[in-house]
């Protein structure tokens, strides 16, 4: 039986109902009756994160991590308020924090990489995704990311290769084409590049070239003409 007067359950039905003033307050109320209230600290950042009151957020994961300085919910929770206010450097800090006591934490080893690539670091960056995908192969942000580096650095095929990977992970994400198009385009290939935009993944380009090849017809056309087909016995 569910006790409706229970704090955690009320902070979740109003968290659930994205009620952040009023878990902001509920919060509130609870650290006057005790300020060392732990369900309350924890939560009354995560209200400010959402109500993006950042340095207001990091004051009250400074009291959590006061009394547990390991305490991994407020790391990740400071981590993200720095994240916005752009504080890249203290994210490395508090992420290396988390790694100290868990090296396979992957939303940490993300976290590292995203804000050394804030920082203009993409090569350091690659070491932390690689070792994301070393435990997720998976793992679309991981995945994504190496391609945003790899992208800086120059590595156009590289990138493409694991933009592609993230397409066949997920589909819908929309930004995928456009992004492979564009380095395709940086590498002279512009058969590709129309490709890609159309969501065509790089293991069905090469038949969509050969047949265009054999038909004496450019690859627009052959596109154009294999969809027509899709369409008329789909």
């Amino acid at each position: 039986m569910i006790d409706l007067l229970d704090p955690s359950d009320i902070i979740t039905r109003m968290f659930n109902a994205e009620k952040y003033d009023e878990l902001y307050n509920y919060c509130k109320k609870l650290l006057e009756k005790d300020p060392s209230n732990m369900v309350a600290l924890q939560n009354i950042s995560l209200s400010l994160i959402y109500l993006k009151k950042y340095d207001e957020a990091i004051t009250y994961c400074d009291k959590v991590l006061k009394i547990n300085n390991l305490d991994t919910y407020a790391l990740k929770n400071k981590i993200y308020a720095l994240e916005n206010l752009k504080q890249y450097e203290q994210v490395l800090d508090l992420c290396k924090q988390i790694l100290s006591t868990n090296s396979k934490d992957i939303w940490a080893l993300n976290s590292m990489g995203l804000s050394l690539n804030e920082l203009n670091r993409h090569q350091d960056a690659l070491e932390y995704y690689d070792t994301s995908l070393l435990i997720d192969p998976n793992d679309v942000t991981a995945l994504m990311n190496k391609a945003i580096s790899l992208s800086h650095l120059g590595n156009y095929k590289d990138s493409i290769h694991y933009y592609d990977q993230v397409q066949m992970i997920d589909s819908k994400l929309k930004e995928i084409p456009l992004a492979k198009s564009r380095l395709f385009e940086k590498l002279k290939m512009q058969d590709d590049a129309f490709l890609a935009a159309q969501g065509v993944l790089n293991k069905d380009m090469e038949k969509i070239k050969n047949d265009a090849k054999e038909n004496k017809c450019s690859v627009f056309h052959q596109f154009c003409e294999d969809e027509f087909k899709k369409s008329n016995t789909g």
